[in-house]
């Protein structure tokens, strides 16, 4: 078992004794760590140690004001919550309070629940101020490591195709060197296809992170869309020396989506069931309604998922590296992508793999309902 988080810290700087008293008793009572100061200048070496969440300090002290312990607390720690109190309690140092930083204001006398409330709401502020400073660190990172990706991604086979092409211009005409010519383009073909399908997923993406994925919203039967998908990938599975089959219910298999989102969501999974395979293994595509849901597999019989690697698997430019694994082609994007289409579908997508036995993965959506016209103004 993890070790439990630690209790929040709160601070009270006031130069009465009877308040501090209940203060301290109110707050020890509601869970937090608490430490009591009778001035500023105590105050703010306390602060300095303990780095609290919120403090609670009186505007009208001996030495250093509650004014400036409000400045001075913010060059500590902007994101510290402050609660004024005061028994002179007036519109305008009210308005003064706010003005140089502080959350709220509770005047003199107050009661055990208004102090309850309004501690409670301050650190709820904190908790929901510090969650969105690291959603913007965390997206800062990724567009950091988005744009390192790219430019490798982008660069690797552009320079393989200029490096041909280069060599190419310079050959001359022997029998020799137009065999040699043939391959050669046929690798910048190669290149240029890892090139576009990289492009896809990142336009593709780039509508994940945009909310703008699934904003078309029709009836979709799949037992119309998985086959054509299927048919699709015959060439590319015969390749691999892997069977293409499918196992779809009699009944309909209709949700509500967007048929070219829903194609990339399948393609996903059946490519993926593909490559990670083994020569003479297969792909199995399954489908029936199940209360209100679609449900669909895809199971492979390939090589499995590393337990290791499975918290990560949906994860952007996550890529399997194993050695029991054959080397595959791709982005990294295509399972983060389809579990942001069926996210958005009020869907799940989840797993089951056996090292050496193979996947499936498990999409489930809901069925299309009449209503659904009124909502999304669309039909079939």
């Amino acid at each position: 078992m993890g070790e439990a988080a630690a209790p929040e810290t709160v601070v009270v700087i006031d130069d009465d004794y009877a308040m501090r008293l209940s203060c301290c008793k109110i707050l020890s009572k509601m869970g937090f760590g608490v430490e009591a100061f009778e001035d500023g200048t105590r105050g703010l070496e306390g602060v300095g140690r303990l780095k609290p969440g919120l403090i609670v300090v009186d505007l009208k002290m001996p030495g250093i004001s509650g004014m400036e312990v409000i400045s001075r607390v913010h060059e500590i720690d902007p994101q510290i919550t402050i609660v004024v109190i005061t028994g002179y309690a007036t519109i305008d140092t009210a308005v003064e309070a706010m003005k140089c930083g502080a959350y709220d204001f509770l005047p003199k006398p107050f009661s055990p629940d208004e102090l309850r409330l309004i501690v409670n709401r301050g650190l709820e502020r904190r908790r929901l101020s510090l969650e969105s400073q690291r959603c913007e660190v965390e997206r800062a990172m990724l567009k950091r490591r988005f744009v390192t990706f790219v430019s490798h991604q982008l660069r690797t086979p552009l320079v393989a195709i200029h490096q041909y092409l280069d060599v190419l211009k310079h050959l001359g005409d022997t029998a020799e060197v137009a065999a040699k010519r043939e391959e050669w383009i046929d690798r910048c073909l190669k290149r240029t296809d890892e090139l576009q399908s990289l492009i896809a997923d990142w336009l593709t993406l780039a509508r994940v992170e945009g909310g703008t994925l699934t904003k078309e919203r029709i009836k979709v039967d799949l037992k119309q869309l998985l086959p054509g998908i299927l048919k699709t990938y015959e060439a590319m599975a015969a390749g691999e020396g892997v069977s293409l089959h499918a196992a779809l219910s009699e009944a309909p298999l209709c949700v509500s989506g967007d048929w070219n989102c829903l194609t990339v969501l399948f393609d996903n999974l059946i490519t993926n069931g593909i490559k990670y395979n083994r020569p003479g293994g297969k792909v199995t595509v399954s489908g029936w309604p199940a209360e209100g849901e679609v449900v669909v597999t895809v199971g492979d019989t390939g090589v499995g998922i590393p337990e290791q690697y499975r918290p990560f698997l949906f994860d952007e430019f996550f890529r399997i590296k194993d050695e029991g694994a054959k080397k595959t082609t791709g982005t990294g994007l295509g399972l983060h992508i389809s579990k942001k289409i069926v996210a958005e579908m009020a869907g799940s997508l989840d797993f089951e793999s056996q090292p050496g036995t193979g996947s499936t993965f498990r999409v489930r959506v809901p069925a299309w309902h009449e209503a659904d016209v009124a909502k999304t103004g669309s039909s079939e």
